[in-house]
């Protein structure tokens, strides 16, 4: 695939000046950063006004599961466009009610009401408030390893440091250790032991806090930009468990690890898992107009049968966004692609990964399923100390910035966190694309593995 137009640094500078002069960028501090401008993209590349092609290996933030600009998801969208731009979200629309039709169809258990948000973070703030006004109560516990969001009670359960500079301390939210077997809370040495010693933690936890004043418990299926953490056999039906014996809401944010990321349409299926809510975002249409939600169980449904629920967006259940997300589960549906997900998964990503690791000293895990992948960097295999410092930055991350570096030098586009970089592509990535991305990762790897002792 090559760029549908001839190279234009010219156009490229003028919309690198005009970003650099208006635009106010997330995460960053805003005279340090340099961001590429973008001139195109297409299945699972993108590429600059230089002409210069990436290989996208994060699939934007983790969400363009079907690739860029899939043609039947874009006639879609204009479609519905034509026929009805917008309209408020207290009326009943056909899109609307197919996009949520399709979504409940395809959650586990009894999953069938769909509140729809914008995105994930006001999933996860929704779903919060719902457990709160079904139980009535105020507490909530997330894990340290976890992302659940920008928003005011999304960000204060995110457990990683993105969380420090607004973390008031106020708004009852309580951390705990979650399983992560390669470098374990719990001293353990199989996955028995760490899953065992993870729920008698989160159980202890919770009797400390007081079983009676804890709404939720708030977890991602599979932890994404924390690191990608399978949890251990058994642990999220423990979680289940628990939060049934003390009437705790248990809550899953599928917001990465949604819509066909795992190779299954949750991740919550891989675990035979249901919870009281689902949070989703991302991967329902594939990114191409903001859409989030939550799914709700019957009895929390039947909670607001006739007391009003005290929430609402002007856009919920926009008609463009759900549009894409009709399209995309579609597609996803016809094209089989949770099922090549996971395919591709076991017969390339993780076999190639695998043999990496089995070349390169600094890589001292990998894990993951389907097209959803991390690479853990390390120093030192023996000690399993981090190729980069926790939250580095500046020249104590010099080891990652260089292997990101090398990543775009070949062609691929990195997803780098911390001591990590994780594999996340398109769910559809073909053999011959996802082989491109793992020789352009081992040159990559030459370059983090001068950093070992």
């Amino acid at each position: 695939m090559t760029p549908h137009a001839e190279p234009d640094p010219q156009a490229g500078a003028a919309v690198k000046a005009a970003d650099r002069a208006h635009v106010f960028h997330s995460w960053s501090a805003q005279g340090l950063i340099d961001p590429l401008a973008v001139a195109g993209a297409e299945g699972s590349y993108f590429w600059d006004y230089e002409g210069k092609r990436y290989l996208d290996f994060t699939s934007g933030l983790v969400y363009t599961n079907i690739g860029y600009q899939h043609p039947r998801v874009v006639e879609a969208i204009q479609e519905q466009a034509g026929r009805l731009t917008t309209f408020a979200p207290a009326f009943a629309l056909d899109v609307r009610s197919e996009a949520a039709r399709l979504i409940a169809e395809r959650t586990p258990g009894d999953l069938d009401k769909i509140f729809f948000t914008n995105g994930g973070a006001e999933a996860v703030e929704n779903a919060v408030r719902m457990a709160r006004l079904h139980t009535g109560r105020a507490k909530v516990l997330s894990a340290y390893r976890s992302y659940h969001g920008a928003t005011s009670t999304a960000i204060n359960l995110t457990g990683d440091p993105r969380r420090w500079a607004s973390d008031t301390a106020s708004a009852g939210v309580v951390h705990f250790w979650a399983p992560f077997p390669y470098r374990s809370p719990f001293y353990s040495s199989t996955e028995a032991e760490e899953c065992a010693r993870a729920l008698r933690h989160l159980e202890d936890t919770i009797a400390f806090e007081g079983p009676a004043t804890v709404a939720a418990i708030v977890l991602e299926t599979i932890p994404g930009t924390a690191g990608i953490m399978t949890p251990p056999p058994g642990y999220l039906a423990g979680v289940r468990e628990i939060c049934d014996r003390y009437g705790i809401v248990f809550v899953l944010d599928e917001v990465m690890a949604g819509f066909g990321r795992t190779g299954r349409w949750f991740a919550a299926e891989h675990h035979d898992v249901v919870p009281d809510l689902l949070t989703f975002a991302k991967g329902v249409n594939s990114g191409y107009v903001p859409l989030g939600g939550v799914a709700i169980s019957a009895e929390i449904a039947a909670t607001f049968d006739r007391r009003p629920y005290p929430g609402g967006l002007t856009y919920s259940g926009h008609p463009l966004a759900c549009a894409a997300a009709v399209a995309t589960i579609r597609v996803m549906e016809e094209e089989k692609v949770v099922e090549h997900a996971a395919h591709i998964g076991e017969t390339v990503l993780g076999p190639g990964l695998r043999a990496l690791a089995e070349r390169h000293p600094s890589v001292g895990e990998v894990r993951g399923l389907g097209a959803f992948w991390a690479l853990d960097l390390v120093r030192d295999r023996e000690t399993r100390e981090p190729l980069v410092p926790y939250n580095a930055s500046g020249d104590a991350a010099a080891p990652m910035a260089a292997f990101g570096a090398a990543c775009k030098k070949n062609g691929l586009w990195p997803f780098v966190n911390m001591n990590r970089t994780h594999a996340v592509p398109a769910c559809n990535i073909t053999e011959a694309e996802a082989k491109e991305g793992l020789a352009a990762l081992d040159a990559a790897l030459s370059v983090a593995d001068e950093y070992t002792v």
